[in-house]
């Protein structure tokens, strides 16, 4: 009995645990979801819930004046948040990956991941969030049980035909540019750009997959936003953004070992009650 209830710890069949926060550390049901949330007292990974906000957040390709952006500076202006967080989280630790959520639903929209090589800097981290502001509105940070991100991304968003669209309950990752990823990325040692899910896949193919997703990224936000294309300008300052996924660093932990340790947050839990 044990055996089992091990082996469908958090997926679909488990009726006791919630799969949607074990994969990708937040649900639409929030704190009325009927099954279990399990949060991490210890983790490399932190979630800054809701903390990137896009300036056409009401109508794709517009601000809130009606005015019509440019997608180019709103790449821009997305690429200048990835780096400003970045920069700022780098001080604790070494970062191994940073995602931004693409997503519109509200558990999801512009949520960053951030994971660190040790658990001891993503505390350090988090500690040093509490109570901080970001563009006037306030942090809200905590510690994620998502360490494979492979198992949080919507694979079928990474090959353009997701059909859930930004209500998708898996994570849109927005990308950034290659320059900036080699940027920030490439100061630490043995960095290899790598989007790739295969772990066999060879450097040289990973680097070609990521250009075909960056340059599929870009049609579909170039179709997206036809329509609003215009010489307007922004009027405002806003949480400027940025977005990258897993850059080819070894594998942290396995769902096995996550569900140990996510039992092990369960026993401390109760034996502190």
């Amino acid at each position: 009995m044990a055996e089992h209830l091990a082996s469908i710890f958090g997926t679909e069949k488990d009726r006791v645990n919630c799969p949607f926060y074990f994969k990708i550390g937040a649900c639409r049901h929030g704190d009325r979801c009927s099954r279990l949330h399990n949060r991490p007292t210890i983790s490399p990974t932190l979630l800054l819930s809701n903390m990137y906000q896009r300036p056409d957040m009401i109508t794709p390709g517009v601000d809130a004046q009606g005015q019509p952006l440019d997608p180019h500076k709103i790449q821009e202006h997305f690429e200048e948040f990835y780096e400003d967080i970045f920069e700022e989280l780098n001080k604790f630790g070494e970062i191994e990956s940073l995602n931004v959520c693409d997503n519109l639903a509200d558990h999801m929209i512009g949520n960053v991941y951030v994971l660190f090589k040790e658990e001891d800097q993503a505390a350090a981290a988090l500690q040093a969030l509490q109570g901080r502001f970001y563009s006037g509105r306030p942090i809200i940070a905590d510690f994620s049980p998502v360490t494979d991100f492979r198992e949080a991304t919507c694979r079928q968003f990474e090959e353009n035909n997701c059909n859930r669209g930004g209500y998708c309950n898996f994570m849109h990752v927005k990308l950034i540019g290659r320059d900036l990823r080699r940027k920030l990325f490439g100061r630490y040692r043995g960095y290899r750009v790598s989007r790739s899910r295969s772990r066999s896949v060879s450097p040289r193919k990973r680097e070609r997959d990521y250009d075909r997703r960056e340059r599929d990224y870009r049609d579909r936000d170039r179709d997206r936003d036809r329509d609003y294309r215009g010489n307007g300008r922004r009027n405002d300052k806003y949480d400027r953004e940025g977005g990258r996924k897993r850059h080819g660093s070894p594998v942290r932990e396995g769902s096995e070992e996550r569900r140990a340790r996510i039992e092990q947050w369960n026993r401390e839990r109760d034996e502190k009650q």
